[in-house]
């Protein structure tokens, strides 16, 4: 039997900070796991911003609800449900993804949690456990799962190294350099077709 899980951000849906930076007028959110490797470096240097600025919870999930599933994400989703157990493993929040989960059709989503004030103010986080990709392959792996996986960024690299076979989607050439050795699918009939190829 085979899994396939899957980046969220990048993969399945635009990447929410960058649509936060835009709509707020603070460029300096743009930063991703694309850009940055540490993530806890990287979320500090957001929590400080949103403080900074006084971007509440609120005012992200307004922007986030507006966004809409990259062009053929869902039909992806779909044809991979359709033959597979299909898992979003993510290093977003649960406060985050409330607001995509009927237009992305109620996916198994794995991610973290934010911590948050009696005013809306975003404090802190909290992940699931540190490299929660990696430890969420392996625990399926324990249980006889042969397991695909895919991402776009560095936090996904792990993952992507620990599972039976995957594929980077879309990355950025800094990635695609550091890690020649990993596959990159440039569309989703090529992810098809590589978690296909895993499946024989």
């Amino acid at each position: 039997m085979m899994v396939v899980c899957l980046d969220m951000e990048g993969v399945v849906i635009p990447e929410i900070w960058q649509a936060v930076a835009l709509q707020s007028g603070v460029p300096e959110l743009q930063l991703t796991t694309r850009d940055i490797p540490d993530y806890d470096q990287l979320m500090h240097h957001r929590l400080a911003l949103l403080e900074q600025h006084h971007i509440l919870l609120y005012d992200i999930q307004q922007i986030i609800a507006n966004l809409s599933p990259l062009s053929g994400a869902v039909e992806c989703l779909r044809d991979i449900r359709a033959k597979w157990p299909l898992i979003l493993l993510s290093d977003t929040f649960t406060q985050f993804i409330e607001p995509l989960l009927a237009t992305l059709e109620w996916p198994t989503i794995f991610c973290n949690q934010l911590v948050i004030d009696d005013g809306g103010a975003i404090k802190d986080y909290r992940l699931r456990q540190p490299d929660g990709k990696r430890h969420a392959v392996q625990a399926l792996q324990s249980i006889g799962y042969k397991v695909f996986a895919a991402g776009d960024s560095y936090n996904d690299i792990t993952m992507i190294q620990q599972a039976e076979g995957g594929a980077l989607f879309r990355p950025p050439l800094s990635i695609v350099d550091e890690y020649p050795t990993i596959p990159c699918c440039a569309n989703y009939r090529e992810l098809l077709q590589a978690v296909e190829g895993l499946s024989k």
